[in-house]
């Protein structure tokens, strides 16, 4: 049996076919369901011409369909395709056709995007409408509605699968545009089983053919996860620590209904379904959480929280004052901070309560090195900052780009790493300190500073409530260290600054203040640099 998506959930389908595997709103699947619907998408695929190493885009807000569509195309040993349902035209073009997509699976709500780049995509084969607006037909012409697709197939027969088939995640397009970062099935699977197993107390199986006993024995002791994606499935968070490593385990996966962050949905849902394991994006998703805990205190009710075990985030910064508000709200959690990206992972945090917390500390991967800007490695405890180096699972490269591949993805004495763009500096206990991406490095005055170490410091200053650190042209210094934040009426320029001083040297403080009412970030919670540095040249002129 090989290490396949497709195959290890066809093999826990069949030992746990009654147990519950995916949940959005009222709407819930037994795995037996969650198969059989996944192996009709297969067919529909197949009818449509495509095949191994077709690419099948997902343009979908989180919901069951997401996870049915994604489950034919690894039935068929096809790629799918995640797409933000924040593109717009341009962008959603671009995406379809630097991704080959021959399929595309879209909410109705989505249609009048979809309509108008349809036609500039010869390639297309087959367009597939979720309907999410209670519409009767579809809204794009020569499209198939989801669940006729589903009627009108009968499940596709199992089939052999190759472990090098390739899995595709599309970057967010915050280092440059968006790109397909590519792995070999079977190396991510195992990968993600590795992380998985430890994750509920159970030794990572050997072998693909061992897993589905292991669930099963899961299932029997009342111990299956139960996952609460709150996190976007087209990101790798949400999709990754949310979906694919929970279901490797046999866990029910639970979306929620709304398009943004709803915490009180959030919280319901976890009393509702039992949640075990809950994904967000940092503080972004962590702070509304915790108000809506207090707000529910103060109205003299309470959600059952019980049921968590581990509240885990990754991609952004979870800072140590946000994690300690969390612990004592929810003491029987650990939290799980991954530091990764499309492209590798470096390292995690884990804490729990009575544990000192740290923002932007990580224990790196035995795998996880820093180089200079020479590829000599950076001794532990010597101070110098270096380009965080992610070894062990290494992308194949990405998509249709070898310069990029080749820039990203490098050997060094005779070991592959990639090289997200990480800065950072190496303890000599080992620990990985993360400052930024290098690409945003502001340089002021000669002095090299990095937002992120910025952003922490102000939105530690009372009031604020989010904050993103932008370089904009300035003529004596090249450029000026521009916050952009939110937060209550209290905050001032001056009180920012000071703060700062206080915790960070002077240089580094910010020389403008930009107050907006919501900071942007995409719906992942991660930083857009670009909308705030437009923000900050459009308020100071």
């Amino acid at each position: 049996m090989e290490m396949h998506w497709a195959t290890v959930w066809e093999s826990i389908a069949d030992v746990v076919g009654d147990r519950p595997a995916v949940t959005n709103g009222t709407v819930t699947r037994s795995w037996a369901e969650y198969e059989d619907r996944a192996a009709r998408v297969a067919a529909a695929y197949s009818a449509a011409g495509l095949g191994p190493d077709s690419k099948i885009a997902l343009y979908l807000y989180n919901g069951n369909e997401y996870m049915e569509a994604q489950f034919g195309a690894f039935k068929m040993r096809g790629v799918p395709v995640n797409v933000n349902y924040r593109y717009l035209d341009n962008e959603l073009l671009y995406l379809l056709e630097n991704s080959d997509a021959e399929a595309l699976v879209y909410h109705s709500s989505l249609a009048d995007r979809v309509a108008r780049v349809a036609g500039s995509l010869p390639g297309l084969r087959l367009l597939v409408e979720v309907d999410d607006t209670g519409s009767s037909g579809v809204s794009v012409e020569g499209a198939v509605a989801f669940e006729d697709l589903i009627a009108g197939h009968d499940p596709m027969p199992r089939i052999t699968r190759e472990e090098s088939d390739i899995y595709m995640l599309y970057t967010g397009g915050t280092t440059g545009m968006p790109k397909g970062v590519m792995y070999a099935t079977g190396e991510i699977t195992q990968f993600f089983c590795g992380l998985g197993f430890p994750a509920i107390g159970l030794p990572v199986p050997e072998a693909a053919s061992d897993i589905a006993g292991v669930v099963a024995g899961v299932h029997e002791r009342g111990e299956s996860a139960v996952s609460l994606v709150g996190a976007p499935l087209m990101h790798g968070t949400g999709l990754w620590l949310g979906a694919l490593i929970p279901h490797l385990g046999g866990g029910h996966v639970v979306t929620l209904t709304s398009r943004s962050l709803d915490p009180h949905e959030v919280l319901g849902t976890i009393s509702l379904r039992g949640a075990t394991h809950v994904t967000i994006v940092g503080d972004s998703f962590a702070k509304p959480i915790i108000s809506a805990i207090d707000e529910a205190a103060d109205r003299g009710e309470a959600y059952d929280l019980s049921s968590v075990k581990m509240v885990l985030s990754s991609g952004v910064m979870w800072t140590s004052e946000v994690k300690e508000a969390m612990l004592d709200r929810l003491p029987q959690v650990f939290l799980y901070d991954a530091m990764g990206s499309s492209e590798g992972s470096m390292g995690s945090q884990i804490s729990m309560r009575g544990m000192s917390t740290e923002t932007a500390r990580f224990s790196a991967n035995p795998t996880t090195k820093l180089f200079d800007e020479n590829d000599r490695e950076i001794t532990p405890g010597s101070g110098d900052i270096g380009r965080v180096a992610a070894g062990g699972l290494v992308p194949l490269g990405y998509f249709k780009d070898p310069e990029k591949s080749a820039a990203t993805f490098r050997v060094i004495d005779g070991v592959r790493y990639s090289f997200p763009g990480d800065m950072g500096q190496i303890l000599e206990d080992g620990t990985l300190v993360l400052l930024g991406r290098g690409s945003q490095v502001i340089n002021s005055g000669g002095e090299k500073i990095f937002p992120e170490e910025v952003e922490e410091a102000v939105k530690r200053v009372d009031g604020v409530v989010d904050c993103l650190v932008v370089g904009v042209d300035d003529e004596k210094f090249g450029q000026a260290v521009t916050a952009v934040l939110s937060g209550s009426s209290e905050v001032t320029a001056e009180s920012v600054v000071a703060g700062v001083k206080d915790q960070l040297a002077g240089y580094k403080a910010p020389r403008n203040i930009v107050i907006v009412e919501t900071v942007p970030r995409a719906p992942n919670g991660k930083a857009d640099y670009r909308a705030a540095l437009e923000l900050a040249e459009t308020a100071l002129g």
